[in-house]
């Protein structure tokens, strides 16, 4: 996608050759700042903080910490170790997992001495996959939004999403902005609902900024308007992303996706998840077993923002003494998703209709 005109990718190989360049996504919207990843551990911090987040990218950041790991030590008590350490960065994303085996799987029966070039190998690869995947889930989806925009003969169409599944999350197109931003680059008029994500306002900060950066109109709403506003028949479509989804069809996403797709399904509003295949756990059915990550109280007491003096700086916004609680996903039950848009195609929240679209997997 493209900042002030530019194209960018999330994170790019540096001019070393080996280090890896990312989009510091801390400092948005408000600073726009490339961080340099010289080793795994940074690799583990840039996943840890959130500097790079999203079940996409965040596998694809891994896959780069693994291939770090081997450029500093190729040894197999190196390679098991930064498989262990990002493995901890982050305990709800699937694709983390995936990313990390898909590395082993490939370096472990080499030479010690192959494994660096192997893993900055199948490290890009698995970038570039995510790109195409993206890229696919948005030709899958555009025929959703087109239907709709057919319908009301030059009209917006409204989307609603939830946190940020766009491009920050991913290599390039994101996964639920993807059909948005075909969808907007062949002239359909659409507008975008972005819920504003609390705690971290990953909507206010990160999708409003790539939708703004790409021309794409949107307004940002409190996480509660969203209820209201399908109520009135202003939300056409629900597009969200999903960082870990069970066999079965049940969806883990950012906390609040629940609620919405509670509202969609009282008002008659189709809601969709858009999701990678590496993105579903083949080895369970209840997304009740699915680990739901509880993060840093400070991310709900306190938000950071620019002050009226241009300056970054943090503020409690709680009681003081007042304990916190912050769990950071949520899950929608398949019952409740109208569909999957996935790199394969579209299909039902369920057992079968996944299987059929990924036989190799759920066997």
């Amino acid at each position: 996608m493209k900042i002030s005109g530019k194209a960018y990718r999330t994170l790019w190989l540096g001019e070393d050759g080996w280090s890896i360049d990312i989009i510091d996504q801390t400092r948005l919207p408000h600073e726009f700042e490339i961080l340099k990843l010289r080793s795994v551990g940074d690799a583990v911090r840039a996943i840890s903080a959130m500097q790079v987040r999203g079940a996409p990218l965040i596998g694809v950041t891994a896959a780069y910490g693994m291939a770090l790991a081997m450029h500093e030590d190729q040894s197999d008590a190196s390679l098991d170790a930064a498989y262990g350490a990002l493995l901890s960065a982050r305990p709800t994303a699937m694709n983390l997992r995936w990313a990390l085996d898909e590395m082993r799987t490939r370096l472990a029966p080499l030479e010690v001495g192959e494994r660096a070039t192997a893993a900055y190998a199948r490290a890009g690869k698995i970038a570039d996959e995510d790109v195409e995947i993206c890229r696919r889930i948005g030709a899958n989806g555009l025929p959703l939004i087109e239907e709709i925009a057919a319908r009301k003969n030059g009209a917006a169409v409204n989307v609603l999403t939830h946190c940020n599944a766009g491009w920050l999350a991913t290599v390039d197109w994101g996964t639920a902005t993807a059909p948005i931003y075909m969808a907007h680059d062949k002239g359909i008029p659409v507008h975008v609902w972005v819920d504003e994500t609390r705690p971290r306002n990953q909507g206010a900060a990160l999708t409003a900024f790539e939708l703004g950066q790409h021309g794409v109109p949107h307004t940002i709403i409190t996480d509660n308007a969203g209820g209201h506003l399908m109520r009135r028949g202003e939300v056409d479509l629900c597009i969200v992303g999903t960082d870990r989804t069970t066999a079965a069809g049940d969806v883990c996403n950012k906390i609040g996706t629940y609620l919405k797709a509670l509202a969609a399904h009282d008002n008659g509003v189709p809601f969709y998840v858009a999701l990678p295949g590496p993105t579903i756990d083949w080895t369970i059915d209840d997304g009740d077993d699915i680990p739901i990550e509880e993060r840093d109280g400070d991310e709900v007491s306190h938000v950071s923002g620019r002050t009226a003096a241009g300056n970054i700086e943090s503020v409690q916004i709680t009681a003081p003494g007042s304990p916190v609680a912050n769990y950071a996903f949520d899950v929608t039950p398949a019952r409740l998703v109208t569909g999957l848009i996935t790199e394969r195609g579209i299909c039902d929240a369920s057992k079968l209709a996944l299987a059929a679209l990924y036989p190799e997997e759920s066997a």
